[in-house]
């Protein structure tokens, strides 16, 4: 009988501290062992994958994805099933998913929300997943029960400072600020300024400007700039520890940055639009830029990217997420183009379903940009995630006995010719990806989740099944600075 099921050998195998050139034995559905080159020459294994020198890193942890989530507009629903997003996922080296699960405003609980996204990713992922819950009535009855929801697993959740359907005013912020420290839960925040945005949006529509490339006109760096400020207010006050979700300006990365150094437990996403693409990409022939709506919205220029690089660099940035949330685009019932009616008969801005696909593509756009370190790359794409959302070692990590054996193996240099990303490429249930034609010079050649093969790009590609996912009991974040000891007595003020 074997010793091991399976043996990564001759690869550079990538942490958050460094790269080695180690190899990794598998056994069951964890890391057995990472020992020097050459140890497990001698060792036998049911299979021995020859990485070729190539770079290997811990499955990617993607915390931001949406799926199966009813219409936010009133029309328009997501493409991707969680059943096709996390095919979608382990196929471009993702193995876990954090999806959202949406509590509707009209409801007075959130376990049964739960409940019912159990039931919809139940048995259906390729990935390993978990949720966030989306809070967007924080009524006494909601807020009693996040010691159950800790029960079941959920160490995070959501919330809107924009958007009618979801948004939270200040005092309802705090009530969950406050709930969440005394619980251990991490707090995600859409941080942009409601009133703003309806405001800018009035101007347009009086000027009869209705294209897509004016929905980023509508959500100014400004609207950004106040809601993060104001977000990390009411974060300090409670002392509670907050992620600020999609941040797209350098602006708002800088606030966030100077709330860091001050030492409060403020962390930070950004995704790859907001280093791949601008809003000229919303300025395209007919209604084509709506592919790349978003909120926030691409920023003006290749110098915001800088700045979101430089973030993520130096710390700003704790996670890079894809904020994946699909659209049909040539789809006039549930689609981008679902805006489209007698009335706006060329479609309106305000009504384009938000969000594009990008759960497949984030590894690999920001790999190819050659940009990070590697050690930061699985620093933000993976490990990050896993301290701040409460399964780390298990995931983010190669430690022997705890790691679920979680592993992508690129290609080794000049192995893979680059290519022009095209969609029918991709894995998802959407008819466009935003980064058409973008240049790609790594993908994943191995996808491994907890020991399984679940992706071989030159032999089948997608191997795995749905099913094969499992879902992630998360316990509290385990990232230094984000939670507090200490009890908060209003007899302080």
């Amino acid at each position: 009988m074997a010793e091991y099921d399976l043996l990564i050998v001759n690869g550079l195998v990538v942490s958050a501290e460094d790269v080695r050139e180690v190899d990794i034995a598998i056994k069951g559905d964890k890391i057995a062992a990472v020992t020097a080159r050459g140890k497990l020459d001698n060792a036998s294994a049911a299979r021995t994958i020859d990485a070729e020198g190539a770079y290997v890193t811990p499955g990617g942890v993607d915390a931001h994805v949406h799926l199966q989530e009813p219409p936010l507009f009133g029309k328009g629903s997501s493409a991707d099933t969680f059943e096709t997003g996390s095919r979608s996922a382990v196929c471009g080296g993702t193995t876990t998913i954090i999806v959202f699960a949406p509590q509707q405003k009209s409801e007075d609980t959130l376990l049964a929300t739960l409940e019912v996204t159990h039931a919809k990713a139940n048995g259906k992922c390729y990935s390993d997943y978990s949720f966030h819950l989306l809070v967007a009535n924080p009524s006494d009855n909601a807020l009693a029960e996040f010691p159950a929801l800790r029960k079941a697993g959920i160490s995070s959740l959501k919330i809107y400072m924009t958007y009618a359907a979801l948004q939270l005013n200040d005092g309802q912020i705090l009530d969950v600020l406050l709930a969440a420290r005394q619980h251990g839960i991490t707090t995600m925040i859409h941080a942009e300024n409601n009133d703003l945005i309806l405001w800018m949006t009035k101007q347009l529509e009086k000027r009869k400007m209705f294209q897509p490339k004016y929905h980023a006109t509508s959500h100014p760096v400004m609207a950004e700039i106040e809601a993060t400020y104001r977000a990390i207010c009411l974060s300090e006050f409670i002392d509670a520890p907050i992620l600020l979700v999609h941040i797209s300006s350098p602006a708002a990365a800088k606030t966030i940055k100077q709330a860091q150094d001050r030492g409060l437990p403020i962390h930070a996403e950004t995704c790859p639009q907001y280093l791949f693409l601008t809003k000229h990409d919303l300025d395209k022939p007919g209604f084509e830029g709506a592919k790349c709506v978003c909120s926030p919205p691409p920023r003006e220029s290749e110098v915001d990217h800088e700045g979101i690089w430089q973030g993520l660099e130096d710390g700003t940035f704790t996670v890079l997420s894809s904020d994946h949330c699909p659209f049909l685009y040539d789809d006039n019932q549930t689609g981008k183009k679902s805006c489209i009616d007698e009335e706006y008969p060329e479609g309106h801005f305000k009504y384009i379903p938000n969000g594009c696909p990008g759960v497949e593509t984030r590894l690999s756009l920001t790999m190819s940009a050659g940009r990070l370190k590697m050690a930061k790359f699985v620093e933000v794409t993976s490990t990050n995630a896993a301290k701040l959302y409460g399964f780390y070692p298990r995931k983010g990590a190669f430690v022997p006995n705890e790691s679920d054996a979680d592993l992508i193996v690129w290609y080794p240099e000049g192995k893979l010719e680059p290519f022009g990303l095209k969609n029918e490429m991709l894995h998802h249930n959407v008819d466009y990806t935003p980064y058409e034609g973008k240049i790609l010079k790594q993908w994943p050649r191995y996808t491994i989740l907890r020991g399984k093969v679940m992706w071989d790009r030159d032999n089948g590609g997608l191997i795995g099944k749905a099913g094969d996912g499992q879902f992630l009991h998360r316990g509290p974040s385990v990232l230094k600075g984000s939670l507090s000891n200490e009890p908060w007595d209003i007899r302080g003020f």
